[in-house]
Formats: structure tokens, sequence, C-alpha cells
């Protein structure tokens, strides 16, 4: 018996099904339980991952809950033990915590008068690559202020050169002390733009802006800039 056009559209339709099905089943045979250890991994790194995040945000809490309390042992005098529990915190992996840690040590040093430990505390946090840019920035502001009497003036400008100009948050305290070494190299050319840029930068200490003016003015140079943008182009040339 013949099939008719609609019959044979039909056979084929059930043909094609059974061909795509057989194809779908071989393939699960042959690659299945790879896409099942696929699919545990995907399932064990995300297992990992959350665990991970949870640890962090444990470890951070008990950091802060520690930090704290040692800030308040402190304020009420009571320093013993407090090194202990900063090394603790330095040693850690976080990075906030730890920087604040080896801060809080360095001061504690300065207030016993051990500056040179203190200005090791500080080095350690500048050159510690794993710490944010902010964080080693003032490190090394404050190692150079503990250290620049007895430092070659070159070595106080080749340090915080990139720090003493207008608009870095560290302008008024590196711009003070680079002009001060440009002065002890008798480069008074150098150093008076630095002292105006800092007098009129109304992001500066008013302390420092303060000694700015007088220092500019006693240098011959106006330290009231007609624009910001005169004495930022003023202190990039006294950097260069």
């Amino acid at each position: 018996m013949a099939l008719t056009p609609k019959d044979n559209e039909a056979f084929y339709r059930e043909v094609d099904e059974e061909l795509r099905r057989a194809q779908l089943t071989g393939f699960f045979q042959r690659y299945g339980r790879w896409i099942l250890l696929a699919a545990l991994i995907a399932l064990a790194l995300l297992g990992g991952f959350l665990w991970w995040q949870y640890r962090q945000e444990h470890e951070a809490g008990q950091q802060a809950e520690t930090f704290s309390a040692i800030l308040d042992d402190l304020e009420k005098g009571t320093t013993k033990g407090a090194d202990k529990r900063l090394d603790e915190l330095a040693d850690s992996g976080t990075e906030g915590y730890r920087a604040a840690a080896l801060m809080t040590k360095a001061d504690l040093a300065i207030e016993a008068g051990d500056d040179a430990g203190a200005a090791v505390l500080f080095r350690r946090i500048a050159e510690d690559d794993d710490l944010s840019q902010p964080y080693r920035d003032a490190a090394l502001v404050r190692q150079t202020a503990l250290e620049f009497d007895k430092l070659a003036p070159a070595a106080v400008i080749q340090r915080l050169k990139p720090l003493a100009v207008s608009g870095n948050p560290w302008f008024g305290s590196a711009g003070e002390m680079v002009a001060i070494a440009y002065l002890k190299q008798h480069k008074p050319e150098l150093a008076a733009p630095i002292f105006a840029a800092m007098a009129k930068d109304q992001q500066v200490p008013r302390s420092i802006r303060s000694r700015a003016t007088q220092m500019a003015g006693a240098l011959g140079v106006d330290a009231v800039q007609d624009s910001p943008a005169a004495g930022s182009q003023a202190t990039k040339e006294a950097t260069q």
C-alpha cells in the first residue's frame, strides 16, 4: 500500500525525532559524566567562595572589635599588652587594620621617645606593596618628618617630591619639607614658589598656610597667586 504525501511527512518527522533522541542519548552517554563533574566542581567553587567571603567578613569584624578595644584601653592609659595585640593585627591579612596597627605602634613609640623605632615602623608601611597608596604616602610623610633633621636635603626632596604638588592630600606637609630642603641647598628660587602655592591652597592646613605665607614673603614672592593654575604650575616647575 503506497503512502500518501501526508503519511510520508509524518513518517519522516517520526524518523527525524527518533534520530534526534538517539543523538541526544548518545551525547549524554558519552559526555554526561563530564557534565556532571563540571557541575559539581562549579558548585564546590561557589561554596568555597561563599565560605571565604564569610570568613573574611567574620575576621574583619573580629579585628574591628580588637582594634576598638585597644584604642579604648589606650585612651584610659592602659598600655600593657597593647604591643602584642597590635602585632597580631599587623600580621593579619586585612590591609586597613594592618596599617592602623602599625601606625598606632609607631605613635606609641613616639610617645615613649623612641623616634628611631617609630621611623622603622613607618618605613615598613611605606615599603609595603600590599598596602594601598594612601597608607604608604601617609607613612612616608611621617617617617620623613621624624628623620628630617638627620637626612640630607636631596634625600628629603627625592622622597617627597611626588607629594609636594598642589592637589595632593599631603601637599602641605610634604611641600613644607621639600621647600625647606631647597633652602638648605641654597636654592630659594625653588623654595619660594612652593611656599607661595601652599599659602593660597585652601586644602592645606591653616597653620602651614600661615607659615608658608611668611616664608614666601621673606623670599620676595607674593603669597597670593592671581589664579590657582598659576600656583600649581609654579609648584610643578619647582619640583621638576
